[in-house]
């Protein structure tokens, strides 16, 4: 075994019982979808679902997919990824539309 590994997790340098720095900006999230007819408009269908955020067990229901992204949206400013103009125009539509 390479001197270099940790033999619990595989994890090159890593402590045992720390959280390598690549976990640290990491975010896992379970994405859970289904079509949902509705009964106001016989034959139509709706995008329904949640979304939930592993580490923190946060979770909010979908009502539409646009609604991922916008769940999405704080983590990855709290990693400070920076997000462009036509993201932040999109988040605006998206708000103002529901």
């Amino acid at each position: 075994m390479n001197s270099s590994s940790n033999e619990a997790d595989g994890m090159p340098n890593a402590t045992p019982g720390t959280v390598p720095c690549e976990e640290r900006q990491t975010h896992s999230f379970i994405v859970k979808i289904w079509l949902e007819e509705t009964f106001e408009e016989a034959g139509e269908a709706r995008w329904r679902g949640h979304i939930t955020h592993v580490p923190s067990r946060e979770r909010r229901y979908l009502k539409s997919l646009n609604d991922i992204a916008l769940f999405i949206l704080p983590y990855l400013e709290s990693m400070k990824v920076p997000p462009g103009w036509s993201w932040r125009l999109w988040k605006w539509l998206c708000r103002t539309s529901n």
